[in-house]
């Protein structure tokens, strides 16, 4: 399978989802106005990812860590002047300068940081090449990074970096907001010294309604299905501790994607996932009243095998958030704080959202019939 196109009609979600779900091993290559991206799929996890569009490369990272220092990597780039093929992190660990756990951790966030870069491209032509993982002479990068023994999720890496612009864009939105010249209209004014603190604490009680505010205008305008359900994770993810979320059919119930869940290999353990709802009066009340539900796990036949899905313990307390399209459930999120006990914090925000998803999902299910009745129309 060979995959290409443009970015600006194939949405790295969607290029993403369909090599994860697919299990895609191979190379895959960007080329754009910002620069040259390379991100290597083993299996539908990603375990190396280099750019040009960032300062500072995976040599100047170990020195920022602490891990080498500049004389060493000076060395490693003489030696790479005569083995030009050979990328440095591979050299430093050959000279014995860096420890192999260290290197693995300075590789993972650094493609974190060149998806979250690469999440910022408004174009780029790519190209994946499917079983060929064969680097040299395919780009202009003039070093690939790390090969991570253990790949990343793709989903984790899109939430993770849309989560890291969510952050900056609402930081340099409270200092435009609440910075101010103390030498002007401060003066003679009495000020609250504890102002800042009631502000800080109010925000961070509901969590669920800032990322409400950040995540609603990306929902008005989703480029997939597969976006929506990435943005509900992320929304999630930022309330809960752990969730999944299931699309949901007449009588089966299908694992889509998840977050924080503690267990090897969670992303394709969650995608191999079909539960049969006609077993579980649990879940098929909630999905007959479609309303959210907060409170105890109740045991059954259904909800028993989710458990040991979960990792065989059995949470006290759930929510589960049904996403309802065309007056029925298609999907609900379940989500737990089971790994660390907190209680439920204000869901309302994620709610709203929910419920919002799912009028994206009506718009988004109309006009790929539209799209289908014309391919049609032009066929006939």
């Amino acid at each position: 399978m060979s995959l290409a196109g443009r970015l600006e009609d194939l949405a790295l979600a969607d290029i993403f989802q369909i090599l994860s779900v697919g299990r895609k091993t191979g190379t895959f290559i960007v080329n754009g106005s910002r620069g040259t991206a390379l991100i290597v799929f083993k299996n539908g996890m990603i375990v190396r990812a280099e750019t040009d569009d960032l300062d500072r490369n995976l040599g100047q990272n170990l020195i920022d860590a602490g891990l080498i220092k500049e004389t060493i990597l000076n060395l490693a780039l003489e030696v790479k002047k005569k083995l030009p093929a050979t990328p440095i992190a591979e050299i430093l660990f050959d000279l014995g300068a860096v420890k192999l756990e260290h290197l693995e951790k300075v590789a993972r966030k650094r493609i974190e940081k060149v998806i979250c870069r690469l999440l910022l491209w408004e174009d780029g032509d790519f190209q994946f090449e499917l079983d060929d993982l064969v680097l040299e002479g395919k780009t202009t990068l003039t070093d690939h990074g790390w090969e991570l023994s253990k790949g990343l999720s793709p989903e984790y890496l899109l939430m993770e970096g849309a989560r890291v612009q969510d952050e900056s864009t609402q930081s340099f939105v409270k200092t435009e907001e609440f910075s101010f010249d103390d030498t002007e209209e401060t003066e003679g004014v009495e000020t609250d010294s504890g102002w800042d603190d009631d502000w800080e604490t109010q925000t961070s009680e509901r969590k669920d309604i800032t990322a409400l505010k950040s995540l609603t205008h990306e929902l008005r305008f989703p480029n997939s299905a597969s976006e929506i359900t990435l943005l509900i994770l992320r929304f999630a993810s930022d309330i809960f501790h752990r969730g999944i979320l299931f699309m949901i059919g007449k009588s089966e119930m299908v694992g889509l994607g998840q977050f924080g869940l503690e267990i090897e290999g969670a992303d394709e353990k969650v995608r191999a996932t079909m539960l049969h709802i006609d077993r579980s009066p649990f879940f098929r009340k909630i999905v007959t009243e479609q309303m959210a539900y907060r409170g105890p796990f109740e045991k059954d036949e259904v909800t028993e095998h989710l458990a040991e899905l979960l990792g065989g313990e059995w949470p006290k307390e759930v929510a589960i958030f049904p996403v309802i399209a065309e007056g029925r459930v298609v999907a609900f999120l379940f989500c737990d704080n089971y790994t660390t006990g907190e209680s439920f914090g204000e869901t309302e925000g994620l709610e709203i959202f929910i419920n919002h998803a799912g009028l994206a999902l009506e718009k988004s299910l109309l006009q790929r019939r539209i799209q289908e009745m014309e391919q049609k129309r032009d066929a006939g």
